[in-house]
């Protein structure tokens, strides 16, 4: 699988752990950055890896700040787009499951590089279930259409 990735300063580190990881399990991956530890702002990210997921450049895309709240927030801007924020696997498993979710986010000051691979595995490893769940998502949809 094709992933987008993308962080702000606080998330570097961490950055560096999950594209480590995802390779190893024989994804490839596209960084967005940033690049550095140098202060800078997390919608810029959180915005290029959500146009490179709507656009088809990969298939889906992780983000990460510290909390991965702001970063998801500005992925959540761009029309076609379900980032959902996960703290621990159960949530990552059913935002793929039940919301089709295209863009998973964390917080490198929230959660370990461990359990932050157990949320990145379950996330990309999660098949949507479609049926009754696929009428909510296209609601959601609606919702965005209408405004």
């Amino acid at each position: 699988m094709k992933i987008g990735i993308g962080n702000d300063h606080s998330a570097l580190e961490l950055k560096a752990e999950i594209v480590e990881f995802l390779k190893e399990k024989g994804h490839e991956v596209v960084d967005y950055g940033t690049y550095t530890s140098e202060s800078c702002d997390y919608p810029v990210y959180g915005e290029k890896v959500a146009r490179a997921v709507v656009a088809g450049e990969v298939e889906k895309g992780i983000l990460i700040c510290g909390t991965g709240l702001g970063i998801s927030l500005a992925a959540n801007k761009v029309k076609g787009i379900r980032a959902c924020v996960c703290s621990e696997p159960f949530t990552a498993k059913m935002s793929r499951a039940h919301n089709d979710c295209n863009v998973l986010a964390f917080g490198a000051r929230v959660v370990g590089g461990e359990l932050a691979k157990m949320i990145v595995d379950t996330w990309i490893n999660t098949e949507f279930e479609g049926g009754r769940h696929q009428r909510r998502v296209d609601l959601l949809m609606e919702i965005e259409e209408r405004n």
